[in-house]
């Protein structure tokens, strides 16, 4: 659950600002992908996880449902709902603070087997355990499916090791700009510059970068070297929360459906800047229609 306020300028360290209120959001990075992939997407999306045994697990429940999320596979914890605690400022920048609760108890086991086969996209991201995330994307490789892994939000510490292991069960790796950088040093080839970085991470992971650039898009990179960008539509945003996970969440429905990875990168791109056009996460995420109507080249 996203608990929203509204500000002039996000606050320093040490530094206390006002808010005329604030606003329950319904939020978390694999429930925001999970909706955004299915408000675009005619097939199955299943949304498997944690929530506690309070109102916002409920009231989490129902709404993924009412989006057109299977909840079958939701666990139930003695642990609190995850909370996320967001401040907005004028311009629609953010900055957010995540209370893990029950999505720190997420285990692999939490994915069952009915869920695998050749034609699962597994969607990864970094709000859960990472040991548990590692397990279940090697058993979706094991069955023949696929995985996008979003390292996001960039973790404080990971072993290269783990980040090795991450890249080997992976077929497209999803980052913004530090998060490249970061993924870059742990491979002990550190750059400044993201495109490097991302260069770096396709190569020597083996696997197709994809990196986030704002206002400037969506750009992958295959080990091989080559490049595709696909640019972001022109918008003056009103909030950017939940953007990245819109994009990640219609990537993976755009590979699924067509299989194509310049088309999925660029509808994907339409749907983060659309997502950017209202406040908050998934209230702002666009539908079918909504994407069909953005594209133009169509």
């Amino acid at each position: 659950m996203d608990l929203v306020a509204t500000v002039v300028a996000i606050p320093r360290p040490g530094e206390t600002v006002l808010s005329p209120g604030y606003r329950t959001l319904f939020g978390g990075k694999g429930a925001n992908q999970a909706v955004a992939a299915a408000r675009v997407h005619d097939g199955r999306v299943a949304m498997v996880g944690r929530i506690g045994r309070d109102g916002f697990g409920e009231a989490c429940r129902g709404n993924l449902a009412a989006n057109g999320v299977t909840i079958d596979h939701l666990t139930v914890d003695d642990a609190p709902t995850g909370c996320a605690f967001i401040t907005v400022d004028a311009r629609g920048e953010n900055a957010i603070t995540v209370a893990s609760g029950a999505n720190g108890n997420v285990s692999a086991a939490d994915l069952p087997e009915a869920l695998l086969g050749p034609d699962t996209m597994a969607v990864m991201q970094m709000e859960v355990p990472l040991a548990a995330s590692l397990a279940a994307a090697r058993r979706v490789k094991a069955a023949g499916g696929s995985v996008i892994w979003n390292f996001a939000p960039a973790p404080s510490a990971v072993a290269a090791a783990d980040l090795a292991a991450l890249l080997a069960h992976t077929d497209i790796f999803v980052v913004n700009e530090l998060e490249a950088c970061a993924a870059a040093a742990l491979m002990e080839e550190p750059a400044d510059d993201w495109d490097a970085a991302a260069r770096t991470v396709a190569r020597l992971g083996h696997t197709t970068c994809v990196v986030t650039a704002g206002a400037l898009g969506a750009v992958a990179y295959a080990p091989d070297g080559t490049r595709l960008h696909a640019p972001a539509l022109k918008v003056t945003p009103v909030d950017t929360t939940g953007a990245g996970d819109t994009f990640v969440g219609i990537l993976a429905a755009e590979m699924v459906a067509h299989g194509q990875l310049a088309d999925a990168l660029h509808r994907a791109c339409l749907g983060a800047s659309l997502a950017c056009l209202a406040e908050g996460a998934q209230t702002a995420m666009p539908t079918r229609a909504a994407l069909a109507a953005a594209d133009t080249t169509r």
